[in-house]
């Protein structure tokens, strides 16, 4: 039993750690940078205050990595707390201020006083590269979608009718930007001549899409001011936009690569629909320490496809979705049983019953979602992969 709780806010360039006892007295106050020598000079003062200590953190990655590490590698007892916990801990405590040192001391007490918090432990290295890599994938693919918002308004600005009928998303479209802006371009060019243009290119559907390019072009015939810098502007981004593309399709490879080494890949691939890059996000959420939960109905929860009872008055049953939840792992677990439905029969059978029972489609996929990750849950825990035969039940 730790004899005293010691709460660090965290923060980017120092942390704050408070250090209360048994009674809630406080033994320490201290700002400290966030660095090695000045962390392990806390960790060994407050060691010598008592060694049977708890620590607690409001960040678990991040800005917190090197002070989780140091602590989990001197074998130190770490809980996490999270960040939108504390702050509505703390107007159950004095004063309207709002510091961190009130901060790290509702962290601290919140530890001393509670026995649900998370603990955390070392991540393995495959989850760490995985969390780094799916989390640069994330960035890649939000910078790719600003990219082409931006060369929507340019080119719908100078040529709307070629923005409408092209699907920016794929790679065919990109290509004919980077060498056709305009409709004047297009009409020299012919349907017959951007056609060999495009498939000396490689483009895949050449020919359609020459020839709606083309009759874009013949249903605009007036030229906008701006036109040539904005066409510039245009093959700029197109080019942007691919460059994205070819960075999106390496770390994908370094994800898929990483992901088939895990000891849980072959478990978690087993289940229809996850492929190499959920399974990773999925890896990369948990650390695949299934304990870090307790049970499926938490994972659940976190993952946001558990409801949970919102009753007022007379009102009883009233149940919703979590208003705090990991979007990540809903993704994980929602994207897989949309593809699912179509691919494994026993998930279409419980889909269509619950379509039965007067479900919405989106509560259907939720409730598929929900039974899912139980199973996946059982599978990890008996280390065995999913058979269309096994049965679909609570792994409580």
């Amino acid at each position: 039993m730790a004899r005293i709780w010691a709460g660090a806010d965290i923060g980017n360039t120092h942390h704050h750690c408070v250090v209360l006892d048994a009674e809630g007295g406080r033994l320490l106050s201290r700002r400290v940078l966030n660095d090695e020598p000045e962390l392990l000079a806390l960790l060994a003062d407050v060691l010598a205050l008592d060694e049977d200590v708890v620590w607690a953190v409001d960040v678990a990655d991040g800005m917190a990595a090197l002070w989780i590490s140091i602590l989990l590698g001197h074998g130190q007892q770490l809980v996490y707390i999270p960040g939108l916990a504390v702050n509505r801990a703390s107007a159950g405590y004095r004063g309207t201020g709002k510091t961190d040192a009130k901060d790290a001391t509702v962290i601290a007490d919140q530890a001393r006083m509670r026995r649900d918090l998370t603990v955390l432990r070392p991540d393995d290295e495959h989850a760490v590269e995985l969390r780094i890599l799916t989390g640069r994938r994330a960035d890649l693919s939000a910078d790719r979608t600003r990219r082409i918002n931006r060369l929507r308004g340019p080119l719908t600005g100078v040529f709307p009718a070629l923005e409408r009928s092209l699907d920016l998303d794929n790679l065919g479209p990109l290509i004919l930007l980077t060498g056709y802006q305009t409709p004047a371009a297009l009409r020299r060019a012919g349907r017959t001549r951007l056609t060999t243009w495009l498939r000396n290119r490689k483009v895949r559907g050449a020919e359609a899409l020459a020839q709606a390019a083309t009759e874009a072009a013949e249903r605009q015939h007036t030229t906008v001011p701006g036109e040539k810098i904005a066409a510039q502007g245009v093959c700029a981004l197109a080019k942007e936009v691919m460059g994205l593309n070819e960075q999106i399709a390496e770390i994908d490879k370094l994800i898929a690569a990483r992901f088939r080494e895990h000891r849980l890949a072959e478990v978690i691939a087993s289940m229809p629909g996850i492929g190499p890059l959920l399974g990773a996000e999925f890896l990369a959420a948990t650390a695949g320490h299934m304990s870090r939960y307790g049970t499926s109905d938490r994972l659940a929860s976190l993952a946001g496809v558990a409801p949970v009872p919102r009753d007022s008055g007379h009102v009883s049953g009233n149940l919703h979705r979590p208003r705090r939840y990991h979007r990540g792992l809903q993704r994980v677990f929602y994207t897989p049983a949309l593809i699912s439905i179509r691919s494994c029969e026993a998930s279409r059978r419980f889909y269509e019953r619950k379509r039965a029972e007067g479900k919405r489609h989106t509560q259907a996929v939720l409730a598929l979602a929900r039974r899912r990750v139980n199973v996946l849950w059982a599978l990890i825990r008996d280390g065995r992969c999913y058979q269309g035969n096994l049965p679909v039940t609570s792994a409580a």
